[in-house]
Order: C-alpha cells, then sequence, then structure tokens
C-alpha cells in the first residue's frame, strides 16, 4: 500500500505538461461583447475554422520560428494576436514583446484593448494585479506577480524601446506600417534581433499590405510557406479544392451579376459557388503551401473579407463597384476588403503622351461641362508663386483649367493684392456661366509665417495652408494644430493648417494619369495649348528604390536632376482642397444638387471670355464682386455652401 501510494507522485512529477493548444485556450477564456462582434459571446472556432492551422502554427508544437498573416482589414488578425499574447502570459509563461508602428499606437491598445482583456480573464487578473507591490502595471510595462513571465509594449518608430530586451515571444502588428528609423535603421531587423538568442522563439508578424514594391508583409509571406486556403466546390461530383481569388469574385459582376447575386464559379468545372454556400464550404476548407519547403522555419498565410462571416458577398461587391477608377478607392479596397498591396506605378507616362493627349482636350481657361468644383494649388518659390486652376466631377476626373504665376516674394506687400485676385477669379464655363474658386491650398513649407500672415486675409472656408510630408504611411490629411517658429516659440494654428499625405497623392495621380479614355473614372483632362514644360513637371518624380547606408532597401520619390516639379506641386496642393470640399465622398444627391445650380446655362449671355479676363499668366482675372461679399456665384450664402460639402 505504501509503495503504491509513493508511486503515484512520483509519476506525476515526471509526467509532461499537457500540450499548449491555443485555441482551447481561446475558448476558455475569450469573450466577445456585443459591441465587439455581432457573434458575441465564447470564442467559437466553427465560425472562424481557418484559424484553427495559424493558432495551431502560433503554438510551441510546431516547428517554425516565424509565423506571417497577410490580411484584410477587420477580419480577425487581432484576435489572433491578442491569443497568441494573452496564452504565452498564461500557460507558457513567456516573456512577451508586443511591436505596434509607434508608441502612440502601443499607448492606446494598452488602454483601451489589453487592459480590458486582462481583466476579462480571472487567472490574469490575479496574475498582473493593478498597482501591485509585486507585479508591474505600466501601460508599456506588464509583469507576473510571480515573476514568471512579462510584455514589454513598444513602437517601432523608438529604437530604445527595441533594445536591450531578449524576448521568447513576439509580436509584429501593422508590419507595413512600420517606418525606418533615419538613425537606428530598420525597425523590422532591429525587433527580430531581440528574439535571436531565443532558440525555440515564436515571432508573429500579421498586417494589412499596403504598397508593392516594398510591403512589408508581402516579402515576409513570400518567404514562408505561401499558404491559401482552399474550398471545395459544393458540387459532390466535383469536389474540386480551390482559394477564393479576387478575379474570380469579380468575373461574376463583369458579367453582369448584380452585388446580391455575385458569387465565385469553380476553376474545374464552372459550378457557381454562392454566399449561402459560403459557411459549409469553408468550414470543409484546409490551408495549402505553394512552398512547404519553408514550413520548418517560417509558415506563411493570407486570408481575406470573402471567407469571414463578418462581410457579405454583396457588400464586397458593393465595395469594388463603388472603387473602380478612383485610385485612392481602389488602394483602400485592395488593402481592407482583398488583403492585397497596392501596385505603385513609379513613374507617369511618358510626357509627350500627355501632351499629345491635351491636343484634343476643352479650351484653355474654360470649365468643361459637367465639372462642378473648382480648386487651386499654389506652390511658393523664393521670387514667385505658382498656381494651378483643376476643375473637378462626380466621376472623380480633374480637369485642368489653367495655370500661372504671381512675381514677387510672398512677403513682399504688392505681391498679395496679386495672390487675393487669383483666389478670387471666377472662370468660364463651356454652358457660359462662370464658377468660382471653391478652397485655394497654398504651400506652407518654405516660408511658413509668410504663407500665414497672407492666408489670414482670407476666410479658412476660402483658403488653407498645406504642407506635404513623405512616407507611405502619413494620414492623407492630418490638421496642423501647433508647432514651433524658427524663433522658438510656440506658434497656434486655427483650422487651416494641414499636413498631407504627398506620397499617397503622387500615387494616385500617376495611376490615374494611364488613363487614356477621358470619359474613364479618375481620368484626368488637360486643355489644349499647355506647354512641353507643363507635363514635364507633372511627371517630374519617380518612385525608386534606395539602398541605405545600413545595406536596406527604402523607397522613396525622386525629382529628376535640373527638373522643376513646381506643377506637380500644385496638382497634389489642388487635390488637398478638393478633398477638403469632398468632391470623392459626396454622395449623388449631392451632385445633383451641385450641377444644376453651377452646370446650367446661365439666363443671360455673359460675353466673351477675352472680353472678360486680361492676361492670366501675370494677372489673374478679377470679375464681379469679391467673395468676401458672402455670395457664391451660383447666388449661395458661404455658410449654406460649406454645410453643404
Amino acid at each position: 500500500m505504501s509503495g503504491e501510494t509513493g508511486s503515484t507522485p512520483a509519476a506525476a512529477v515526471v509526467a509532461p505538461p499537457p500540450p499548449i493548444d491555443l485555441e482551447a485556450w481561446a475558448e476558455r477564456n475569450v469573450v466577445f461583447s456585443p459591441q465587439e462582434s455581432e457573434f458575441h459571446g465564447p470564442y467559437n472556432p466553427n465560425l472562424f475554422p481557418y484559424f484553427t492551422e495559424i493558432l495551431r502554427a502560433l503554438g510551441p508544437s510546431d516547428p517554425c520560428r516565424i509565423v506571417t498573416l497577410a490580411k484584410s482589414a477587420q477580419i480577425g488578425g487581432t484576435v489572433l494576436a491578442n491569443v497568441f499574447t494573452l496564452s504565452a502570459l498564461d500557460l507558457d509563461a513567456a516573456d512577451v514583446l508586443y511591436v505596434h508602428p509607434t508608441t502612440d499606437n502601443a499607448q492606446r491598445w494598452s488602454k483601451l484593448k489589453l487592459e480590458p482583456m486582462m481583466r476579462a480573464i480571472p487567472q490574469l487578473d490575479r496574475a498582473f494585479p493593478r498597482r501591485s507591490r509585486d507585479g508591474g502595471d505600466a501601460v508599456l510595462m506588464k509583469r507576473r506577480v510571480d515573476r514568471r513571465a512579462s510584455l514589454l509594449i513598444s513602437g517601432a518608430n523608438s529604437p530604445a524601446s527595441l533594445s536591450q530586451v531578449s524576448m521568447p515571444r513576439q509580436c509584429q502588428d501593422d508590419l507595413d506600417k512600420w517606418e525606418n528609423h533615419p538613425t537606428a535603421g530598420d525597425p523590422e531587423r532591429q525587433a527580430d534581433t531581440r528574439s535571436a538568442a531565443r532558440e525555440f522563439a515564436k515571432i508573429f508578424k500579421v498586417s494589412t499590405p499596403l504598397l508593392e514594391p516594398g510591403s512589408r508583409i508581402m516579402r515576409n509571406f513570400r518567404d514562408g510557406t505561401q499558404e491559401a486556403f482552399h474550398v471545395p466546390c459544393p458540387d459532390p461530383d466535383c469536389g474540386h479544392y480551390h482559394a477564393l481569388e479576387l478575379g474570380n469574385f469579380v468575373a461574376s459582376l463583369e458579367a453582369g451579376a448584380s452585388p446580391e447575386e455575385a458569387h465565385f464559379h469553380c476553376p474545374d468545372c464552372g459550378q457557381p459557388i454562392r454566399e449561402h454556400q459560403r459557411a459549409e464550404t469553408v468550414r470543409r476548407g484546409r490551408w495549402v503551401a505553394s512552398n512547404p519547403a519553408a514550413a520548418s522555419h517560417h509558415r506563411s498565410f493570407h486570408l481575406w473579407s470573402a471567407y469571414s462571416p463578418l462581410q457579405s458577398w454583396a457588400r464586397i461587391a458593393r465595395a469594388w463597384l463603388a472603387s473602380r477608377g478612383d485610385a485612392g478607392a481602389e488602394q483602400v479596397f485592395l488593402n481592407d476588403v482583398a488583403g492585397l498591396p497596392y501596385e505603385a506605378l513609379g513613374e507617369a507616362p511618358p510626357w509627350e503622351t500627355l501632351q499629345k493627349r491635351a491636343e484634343a482636350g476643352h479650351k484653355r481657361g474654360v470649365v468643361p461641362a459637367g465639372f462642378a468644383v473648382l480648386t487651386i494649388g499654389m506652390d511658393v518659390q523664393g521670387d514667385r508663386v505658382e498656381w494651378q486652376v483643376v476643375a473637378w466631377d462626380r466621376h472623380a476626373r480633374r480637369a485642368v483649367v489653367e495655370v500661372g504665376v504671381v512675381s514677387g516674394h510672398i512677403s513682399e506687400p504688392d505681391t498679395w493684392p496679386r495672390l487675393d485676385a487669383v483666389v478670387r477669379s471666377e472662370w468660364r464655363t463651356e454652358a457660359g456661366g462662370r464658377l468660382a474658386i471653391d478652397l485655394a491650398a497654398i504651400d506652407g513649407n518654405a516660408y511658413t509665417e509668410d504663407v500665414w500672415q497672407w492666408a489670414q486675409r482670407h476666410p479658412a472656408s476660402k483658403v488653407i495652408m498645406v504642407r506635404g510630408v513623405p512616407g507611405p504611411n502619413a494620414p492623407l490629411i492630418a490638421r496642423v494644430k501647433r508647432e514651433r517658429r524658427p524663433d522658438g516659440k510656440l506658434r497656434r494654428y486655427s483650422a487651416r493648417f494641414y499636413h498631407f499625405a504627398a506620397d499617397n497623392l503622387k500615387l494616385r495621380l500617376y495611376r490615374n494619369l494611364e488613363k487614356a479614355d477621358p470619359a474613364e473614372r479618375g481620368a484626368a483632362l488637360f486643355p489644349a495649348g499647355l506647354d512641353a514644360a507643363y507635363f514635364q513637371q507633372l511627371t517630374a518624380e519617380r518612385r525608386q528604390k534606395k539602398i541605405g547606408k545600413d545595406g536596406f532597401a527604402r523607397y522613396q520619390w525622386v525629382k529628376a536632376e535640373h527638373q522643376a516639379n513646381e506643377m506637380l506641386d500644385t496638382m497634389n496642393q489642388a487635390e488637398v482642397a478638393a478633398i477638403k470640399c469632398n468632391v470623392h465622398t459626396a454622395d449623388e444627391r449631392e451632385w445633383d444638387r451641385l450641377e444644376a445650380e453651377r452646370c446650367g446655362v446661365p439666363a443671360a449671355a455673359q460675353g466673351d471670355l477675352e472680353d472678360l479676363m486680361g492676361p492670366i499668366a501675370e494677372q489673374p482675372p478679377v470679375i464681379g464682386r469679391p467673395y468676401s461679399s458672402g455670395r457664391h456665384p451660383a447666388a449661395m450664402s458661404e455658410r449654406r455652401r460649406m454645410k453643404m460639402w
């Protein structure tokens, strides 16, 4: 009896611990609130069968060191990252490094996402008590009370936070938004080295792809197993397994299907695969690797919205239809819905092609029919201000109306009245009416204080100051509230100074310049009579691969040597003004109203344009009452016009 009694604890001592099962841990511990998911309640693997294998790869039983997930937005990648992180702190008792694109992102995630999750899981709430003397509970550093595990939360923009630590578990979130540091180099390589000393480390790289070439997540996907989720044909006589691909889905729409009828088809037998069959086909799906030789080191997966019950195929179809022809909307669709990178055109078409195309264009100085919004971009140089008037229509098309120059430095008093005249100018429409400038955007980069002083002569609804910022992850438009002046004093700005994503707008423009059909959505129209210098400046920059001193590749826009680029800059500034006027987001009803008010034939003849306007290049036209009288050319008040937009 005593021998048997003694054998039981001995067996327990030598028995191996149960294998760590991340999916089982999620079922026991992850509960979604109604605010988090329409599928609220405990985590249900039957709803997301494609997560099972990814969670297994993230577990310690899979020999791979790196797991990569290239994905659509809002498809559950954050859930996987949270399960990987919190299960490691709970079961694996391992230190974890969680890296976000920026420290601000890291702090928000810690406060708004991590903290509620940890408090909702009893054993983690006990292991990581708030304000404990034994444990750590700082925003960016969490430590178990028993000192068996810790969580370090960092920003990729902070090299110091990625140094002097060695971590067996690591999550690199939103990887495509990570930017190289000017002195420390590539933060991804720096983060990877934090786990180099751990033989059995596990690194989870997850992101929605953004731009290609240059996408970090797609580079990692290609380095790994390149797994796609294959589903069977619903026809029992076929059963062919294949991935759900965007081109397959779009084919049904191009064949005339409505969004509600959008579907895939089996590439083997042609059988339609409809949305009501999705749950069953996905339940029977399996991951298939194109590069299985990488499995022992790096498993990589691609997943997009078509597999997810969180988004209907009809909604995907409507998003695709709405994005066609609009380069900016196309990128959002490819990134967020299809989980694919946007192929960035590194350069515009040859300038000679654009000039030849313009020979059949509209009359210079006249707004083409159907273009109801006018904006102007103004680029400030040392001895002049160059400007470009651009018209916009409901189909995301732009039409150059006129370009010109105001000589003199922006700080000179006699320059200001001539700049005022540009902003107050009105332009003839093909129907014989007149349109005023809706919004002017002037460059505030080199001569910020001087530009600011002039801009304040006008309402913020008429003139804004802008500054282009480089980088693929810059926000499209962001208000500048305050910054240091050269004398060190803090300047506070009213709501009229904005940064904009210069790289993003160049990509949009150059893709749209490829469209030779002037009726195509997003096309750029040019008037006859623009000289070669205009088109050379418009196409002056290229997106090129540069190898830094650290040996790593970066992509940046480079201007051709000795080539001016003012027309490219003013075009981008004019588009910033157009975005502020909501030209890309206004609905059909708003456009109907705008066209009715602005594009119709006026009651009385307007006279010939040349009779009304002097030479435009040096002395811009001033027609009718200045806008400060409170009347729009379409007889709308300034307040009503801005409310409409």
